[in-house]
């Protein structure tokens, strides 16, 4: 093999693309990828009903656009067919089952060392390059916070990385922990499969359907975050009326600004809001502590449950192995730069996917990456 001259931690839709991009320079490259199989959050850890929230063309990867025959917003099996197609067409070999366990940059050499850790023998393994890409995505580590009692809780427990389908929890009483997207999604996956269900809803949010958060993206090119914004919240209070009869609360920050400052995405109502509405789905607000199979709230009730499942994100674990960095990442693992310049480090590094902008921001980041490697080289 032709030594690297980029190395790309993370073989998901981000190292996917960048790959491609790198390819399309004729730049060598490896990507190294804990396991077993490339987008492995798509392929393993996401549940049946997943379905992109934006429309395809904001969707693709670069160089490669989504069959014409492919629904405007692809499910999980669609995505997954496109991505085994993309990594056939550009002939992607990611190293699996390398688990990085640090980096460093040596100033003699200007090249990054990477140690990685073979998952199958258990021997570390030494590469090195003149570039190093983190494209180990915002969806890195299942997330489980800390709750009083939890481990008295005598039912099943369990992250939303390891539920797939609502048919086994049928007559069953399912909490579900966490109101963004996959939490919202996941409870209407349980009432419509005949869980009662309830879900936990702690912070102020925004409802959204898809065709406003479309209106909203396309009215962002001509009009002010400030406009759009506040266009969306009016329509939002239009169809979904006054979320407190509810027991959620809508946020005093615009939807979008939300997404862009604090990564966090407006609900994008599949269905979930009129079960709600219907009280199929009951919210509640936050737990205070959990007695045996019983769940006391912050209102002072309690109730018992079967199952909990946590929809409570994820947490990136960048800070535990990337050294020599004290300009590019958080200890979030979130980029310091603002965007639009937030892809790019110092001394040859740089992130893909970690701009809080979804696949449309990784496939930029890319390309903006293998563009910049080109001119360096």
């Amino acid at each position: 093999m032709q030594e690297p001259v980029v190395i790309i931690v993370g073989a998901g839709p981000s190292g996917l693309a960048t790959t491609a991009c790198l390819n399309q320079h004729s730049i060598p490259h490896i990507i190294l990828e804990r396991e077993d199989c490339f987008a492995s959050l798509w392929k393993k850890f996401t549940y049946d009903r997943l379905h992109l929230h934006l429309k395809k063309q904001f969707c693709e990867l670069p160089h490669l656009p989504f069959p014409a025959s492919f629904p405007t917003y692809p499910s999980k099996d669609h995505f997954i067919k496109y991505l085994d197609h993309y990594v056939s067409h550009f002939k992607i070999s990611p190293i699996y089952k390398r688990c990085v366990e640090s980096t460093s940059y040596d100033e003699a050499t200007k090249k990054w060392t990477v140690i990685a850790r073979n998952v199958s023998s258990g021997e570390t393994e030494e590469y090195a390059a003149r570039f190093l890409v983190v494209a180990t995505g915002e969806a890195s580590n299942a997330f489980i916070p800390e709750v009083g009692g939890l481990n008295t809780f005598t039912g099943d427990v369990l992250h939303s990385t390891q539920f797939r389908t609502g048919k086994a929890y049928k007559d069953k009483n399912v909490l579900v922990v966490g109101s963004g997207n996959s939490g919202m999604e996941i409870a209407l996956d349980l009432a419509n499969n005949g869980a009662r269900t309830s879900i936990v809803v702690r912070s102020p949010v925004h409802v959204l359907s898809r065709e406003m958060v479309y209106l909203g993206l396309v009215m962002l090119k001509y009009f002010s975050l400030g406009m759009v914004d506040s266009s969306m919240v009016l329509l939002s209070k239009i169809v979904y009326g006054d979320l407190r009869n509810y027991g959620m609360s809508r946020a005093t920050e615009g939807p979008f600004f939300m997404k862009v400052a604090y990564g966090k995405y407006p609900i994008f109502d599949v269905g979930t809001f009129s079960k709600i509405k219907s009280g199929q789905i009951q919210v509640l607000p936050a737990i205070q502590n959990i007695r045996g199979n019983e769940v006391v709230f912050e209102n002072g009730k309690s109730h018992s449950f079967d199952t909990i499942i946590f929809c409570t994100g994820f947490k990136r674990s960048t800070n535990k192995w990337l050294k020599g960095d004290d300009y590019l990442l958080n200890e979030d693992g979130i980029p310091k730069p603002r965007y639009p310049n937030h892809w790019k480090g110092k001394k040859g590094l740089y992130c893909i996917g970690l701009s809080r902008r979804g696949l449309y921001g990784a496939s930029a980041d890319a390309q903006n990456t293998s563009d910049d490697i080109k001119s360096l080289l």
